[in-house]
């Protein structure tokens, strides 16, 4: 259920045990890249599956939680073609 999702700190050890590592902005990829040198191409901005090569928007600043719904949506379905091919 809803309680049982929880949130954390990207370790060293992912790049070895992940295929993907996406990130939802800018700020994401940098972190990202800066902890692993990426030689697999692993790490990927979300909007770019849907062709967009722009960061989701961000509630945080804009108070706009639909926007960053709709942002997360179209990456998600984009991402889920993509690996489902």
């Amino acid at each position: 259920g809803v309680h049982a999702k929880r949130a954390r700190m990207i370790q060293a050890k992912d790049y070895c045990d992940y295929d993907l590592l996406i990130g939802m902005d800018e700020e994401n990829i940098e972190m990202m890249r800066a902890k692993w040198n990426d030689p697999d191409h692993k790490i990927h901005l979300l909007l770019s599956y849907a062709g967009l090569d722009r960061s989701v928007a961000d509630p945080w600043y804009t108070r706009n939680f639909q926007d960053a719904w709709d942002d997360i949506v179209l990456g998600c379905n984009a991402l889920y073609q993509a690996v489902s091919k």
